[in-house]
């Protein structure tokens, strides 16, 4: 087993925003918070809470709050990872300047998103219980209904991905083409991003 110094050595050693990764680490850690390495990221908790997440991304890096939906921005700096994130919010960098230039920032922001771990506030999900299903995934549950009893097994976030993901697609062959392809990994357990 590959121990958690040699997952953090990697990811750090990574060509592609590898002195912002050093530099956003460094900054996190000043913070007091515990690093980890989860979904192939840099992963940072406090009492082993979910706090943030450092990304490389294609364009930029960035710094994801878990609920950072509860963070005060009044200047709009977090972003959306994308249209259908409820709780994620992202800081984006592009190099080290920048991020010693918005230090004071992101530091304001890692000790309110540790605040919010410590007064123990929760996301509150608009859409987690009303999921509409798509007729074609009805259709499949009736004919498998161990594919249904694994897809209500699933969390509520991984039902609500493959919801959108199957729900996305604008022709009826292609729902029930990508359901078709997602039946192996439901009865596994895993959700549409896992790996």
């Amino acid at each position: 087993m590959t121990s958690l110094t040699a997952k953090v050595d990697a990811l750090l050693a990574q060509e592609k925003w590898h002195e912002e990764r050093k530099k956003l680490r460094s900054i996190i850690l000043d913070c007091g918070l515990g690093e980890d390495v989860k979904w192939g990221n840099l992963c940072y908790t406090w009492q082993n809470n979910n706090v943030l997440m450092i990304y490389g991304l294609k364009e930029d890096c960035a710094v994801g709050f878990f609920k950072g939906a509860l963070l005060d921005d009044p200047e709009g700096i977090l972003a959306k990872p994308g249209e259908n994130s409820q709780a994620m919010r992202r800081m984006h960098f592009t190099s080290v300047p920048e991020i010693n230039t918005r230090e004071d920032v992101l530091k304001a922001f890692i000790k309110a998103a540790i605040e919010v771990e410590k007064s123990g506030l929760k996301i509150e999900f608009g859409e987690k219980d009303r999921l509409e299903l798509p007729a074609e995934l009805l259709k499949k549950f009736a004919e498998n209904p161990d594919f249904e009893r694994a897809f209500n097994a699933l969390t509520p976030g991984r039902q609500r991905g493959y919801n959108l993901h199957f729900s996305g697609a604008k022709q009826s062959a292609t729902r029930t083409a990508r359901i078709e392809k997602s039946v192996p990994r439901i009865l596994d357990g895993k959700g549409l991003q896992d790996r």
